[in-house]
């Protein structure tokens, strides 16, 4: 099993023949030419979707605050 049918197995409890019928029909469906090419655009939307969640995470993040000194000053007598 790859490791993109183990998530879909783990999450929409799809197992092996289950996936190799969903497998079948595309290929009945959109023809043995046409797979890579769907196949290669699903993974740059998902590259692409990764891309823009960790770029909003990183702006959603606050800086952290610079912490004050908190130390008195020596008193002078």
């Amino acid at each position: 099993m790859t490791a993109f049918s183990a998530i879909l197995a783990g999450i929409m409890g799809l197992g092996a023949p289950e996936l190799i019928v969903i497998l079948i029909i595309l290929l009945v469906l959109f023809g043995g030419s046409k797979l890579p090419s769907l196949a290669k655009g699903i993974g740059q939307s998902v590259k692409e979707f990764k891309k823009a969640a960790k770029e909003e995470d990183e702006t959603i993040k606050p800086e952290e605050p610079k912490k004050a000194d908190t130390t008195k000053p020596a008193s002078t007598s």
